[in-house]
């Protein structure tokens, strides 16, 4: 190659891309920096979407793992049913519920319910690209989503081994399409409670607690299991079929976690976003970490010998005690609040027993006492938060949902019966109400 053309050549590469835009011609109104931040921000609502989406398979696996053999498969129809359900349901009545787009509504309490919410391919919504918005409209949705699906798979492993599949399916359609949605307007909608001062980054009364007191109502009504407390009102313990199965659960959970809370952020188009959602990836970590270690060693101080159980629901407590206010921690605070979580488990499983409260898998000490926990430990790392208006939110969200699922609970216990007849439940809801069973024998050819 000679001298002229080596030095033609990278003046020549150099010019190609500035020759690509030259050709496509400028956009008019278009502001580099503005796309840039809405497209970062809609990436992460989407990619934190998938990671939450995920912990579907994480609650699957955790309840497949939890039961008895017998009543595997129910759980799995149950928990792609219900996510399936709530992805409709969310688009037909919640979201609308949720934010201010349907056609009618009552200022901070009630948003518009009226047709399911319009959702553009890009979520531009004029044609200055200045007035893009903050992120698409398709990826707020789809974010949004997963955390109402979320609440529904909590409230499937307390009820295992005993209820019907369609009632539950029909709850779990008022549940996703109201009683999520509306509550999580007062808060995340900007209604009255986010007005009021209260604090959720991410969820620990908004998703946590609402499973939590849904799955608590529902256990009332629907009793507990056949042999689950003797005649002498002791707790006969009922073990899990495949601990290996809850474990993969608990991991797939933690990791959907960083999605959850990390997404919660909202905005990646800027260092401090990113910085951010550093610390509170971080943060979620620790906080599981600090749950497992305190059941781990509480389990041993108690009882002689750690409970696997009690570790795995112990680093999920972790992590839901964090999503309230998983960026003002430091990293030992995260650990201090996780690890709290960690001993309300431990302590909270038996106390339900005494009250002769059958919850399957511990979704109620893991997700309704851990959540009002972080709520409250919002206070000790967030300087704009009130302990009065925490506390004030919890009885809100609370009351509502108690009173919103009782009823729901008890309209299905009159008109479809909400058990299983004694029969079905000894002999396992798989081959009864399926079918089918998750782990047949091997018949001999």
């Amino acid at each position: 190659m000679n001298t002229l053309a080596k030095l033609a050549l990278p003046a020549a590469l150099i010019a190609l891309p500035s020759l690509g835009l030259a050709q496509e011609g400028p956009v008019p109104g278009v502001n580099a920096s503005t796309d840039t931040v809405f497209i970062l921000n809609s990436l992460l609502f989407l990619v934190g979407g998938f990671l939450v989406f995920w912990m579907a398979a994480g609650f699957a696996m955790l309840e497949a793992g939890l039961v008895r053999s017998k009543n595997v498969t129910m759980q799995l129809i149950k928990n792609i049913s219900l996510f399936s359900l709530a992805a409709i349901f969310y688009y037909l009545i919640g979201y609308n519920l949720m934010y201010p787009l349907g056609t009618w509504s009552v200022d901070g309490i009630l948003s518009g319910v009226w047709g399911p919410g319009v959702l553009e391919a890009v979520g531009v919504t004029s044609d200055a690209a200045d007035d893009y918005g903050y992120a698409s409209t398709g990826s707020d949705f789809f974010f949004q989503l997963m955390f109402c699906a979320t609440t529904a798979s909590i409230v499937s492993g307390t009820l295992a081994e005993r209820i019907k599949l369609w009632p539950f399916l029909i709850f779990t359609i008022a549940l996703t399409a109201v009683i999520y949605p509306l509550q999580a307007s007062w808060k995340w909608g900007g209604g009255f409670l986010d007005a009021a001062g209260f604090l959720d980054f991410a969820g620990s009364t908004v998703v946590h607690s609402v499973g939590g007191w849904a799955a608590l109502t529902g256990a009332i009504i629907l009793g507990p299991r056949i042999g689950k407390y003797n005649k002498e009102g002791r707790t006969v313990p009922i073990p899990g079929s495949n601990l290996t199965l809850a474990t993969l659960g608990t991991f797939i959970l933690w990791l959907g976690w960083f999605g959850f809370n990390g997404g919660s952020q909202l905005a990646m188009g800027t260092v401090g976003d990113v910085a951010d959602v550093s610390r509170i990836f971080a943060n979620t970590n620790t906080a599981a970490a600090g749950g497992a270690i305190a059941a781990l060693i509480l389990t041993q101080v108690l009882y002689k010998k750690p409970d696997l159980t009690m570790v795995l629901n112990g680093a999920l407590a972790g992590l839901v005690s964090i999503t309230a206010e998983p960026l003002t921690p430091s990293l030992g605070a995260a650990t201090l609040i996780g690890a709290v979580g960690g001993v309300i488990v431990v302590f909270a499983v038996p106390f339900l027993d005494k009250l002769k409260i059958d919850d399957v898998v511990g979704a109620i000490p893991v997700h309704l006492i851990a959540g009002i926990w972080g709520t409250i430990a919002v206070v000790f790392t967030n300087g704009d938060a009130s302990l009065g208006t925490q506390l004030y939110a919890i009885v809100v969200v609370g009351v509502f949902t108690v009173v919103a699922s009782a009823v729901v609970w008890f309209i299905l216990k009159a008109t479809m019966g909400l058990r299983v007849d004694e029969e079905t439940e000894i002999n396992g809801l798989d081959m009864a109400e399926l079918g089918m069973e998750a782990y047949p024998e091997f018949s001999k050819g």
